[in-house]
C-alpha cells in the first residue's frame, strides 16, 4: 500500500522535524507545505503563491513519488489533496515550548542582526511570532487549534488520524515519537 502521510500542527510543534525523520527512516520522499505555499522573494515568507499553483506543484510532487510524507498545515486551501492522504498525524505542543523553538529557528535562519530591531527581518519575524502565539486561543478564522480540530473532524473515516498531543511537555526525542507514530500507524 502506498504511503501518503500528512503531519500538521502549530508552527513550532515539530511537524517538519518529525516529517523528515519519518521519511528518512522509511526511505520515502519528504515535502513541506512552506516550500509550496511561499514563492521565492527578497524577504522570505512574504509572497504567497496562488492556491492553484500550490496544488499543481504538490500534485506533481506526489505523482513523482508513490510514497511520501507532507509536513505543515494546508487546512482549507489544500483540501482537494485529502483523498491522497493514507494517514494524518496531528502534533500539539504547548506555546511555551513552541515559542522557544520558533525564536531559535528565526535566529538560526536569519541571524541575530537580521531579526534585531531595525534588522531586515525584524518586522516579519515579530509579526510571525505574534500570529503564532494566538494558535491556542484563536477561533477558526486563522490557523489555530480550533481550526485544526474542526478540520480533523471533517476528514473521511477511511483516513486514519493519530493525535500526538503533549500538554505535559514530554521529554520524548524525535526518534521516540517517530517510532511511536510509525508503529501506531503500521507503516513498517
Amino acid at each position: 500500500m502506498a504511503i501518503g502521510l500528512h503531519i500538521f500542527g502549530a508552527s513550532g510543534s515539530g511537524t517538519s522535524t518529525l516529517g523528515k525523520a519519518i521519511a528518512e527512516e522509511l526511505g520515502i520522499a519528504h515535502f513541506d507545505t512552506d516550500d509550496f505555499y511561499w514563492a521565492p522573494s527578497k524577504v522570505p515568507f512574504t509572497v504567497k503563491r496562488s492556491i492553484d499553483d500550490r496544488l499543481a506543484m504538490l500534485n506533481t510532487a506526489f505523482e513523482e513519488h508513490s510514497d511520501w510524507v507532507l509536513s505543515g498545515s494546508l487546512c482549507g486551501w489544500g483540501d482537494p489533496l485529502i483523498p491522497l492522504f493514507t494517514h494524518v498525524v496531528f502534533l500539539y505542543v504547548p506555546w511555551d515550548v513552541r515559542s522557544v523553538r520558533l525564536t531559535q529557528r528565526e535566529r538560526s535562519r536569519y541571524g541575530d542582526e537580521a531579526i534585531a530591531p531595525g534588522g531586515v527581518m525584524h518586522d516579519v519575524c515579530r509579526e510571525f511570532i505574534e500570529w503564532a502565539s494566538r494558535y491556542d486561543s484563536a477561533g477558526i478564522e486563522q490557523r489555530s487549534y480550533a481550526s485544526h480540530d474542526q478540520w480533523l473532524g471533517e476528514l473521511p473515516e477511511c483516513c486514519p488520524v493519530l493525535r500526538v498531543e503533549d500538554p505535559q511537555r514530554s521529554t520524548a526525542s524525535v526518534n521516540e515519537i517517530m517510532d511511536a507514530v510509525i508503529n501506531q500507524l503500521g507503516l513498517r
